[in-house]
């Protein structure tokens, strides 16, 4: 499915940028900043600003298109796989790497606990990676 379909399907008028951002999302699985999307988009796309991608990643992100992850304090990184998996920072390169779960794990959304309705769950792991571990 390409960029524009994707965003069809969650219910997002597609335009040049949200286009633009949602293939870039969809062929850089390196879960980037707004920041970083920005640096790469910009120089094809001179009208572009750092506020509009921002906002498309907020609008993606509240349509389920993708992941905000707030897994590094600093930075609000983004997703664009949207299936049952959790998320691992290197707490040494800050690299972040996806990592399969269970699909039990998912089942827990949509559910009501303690009366509260559970719409998204979000599974983060920090540490040092085998790659940095690697090189010690």
């Amino acid at each position: 499915m390409g960029a524009y379909e994707q965003l069809l399907e969650y219910n997002i008028k597609p335009s040049m940028q949200r286009i633009a951002v949602m293939e870039y999302l969809m062929k850089h699985r390196t879960h980037p900043s707004a920041d970083e999307i920005y640096t790469a988009l910009s120089p094809s796309m001179p009208t572009l600003s750092k506020t509009t991608v921002y906002n498309t990643l907020k609008l993606f992100a509240e349509q389920g298109a993708a992941l905000m992850l707030t897994i590094d304090e600093k930075n609000a990184n983004f997703d664009g796989d949207t299936s049952a998996h959790a998320h691992f920072l290197c707490k040494c390169c800050g690299h972040i790497y996806d990592l399969k779960c269970l699909g039990a794990i998912k089942s827990a959304e949509d559910q009501e606990i303690d009366g509260h309705h559970v719409s998204e769950i979000h599974y983060y792991y920090k540490g040092i990676c085998k790659n940095c571990l690697n090189e010690q």
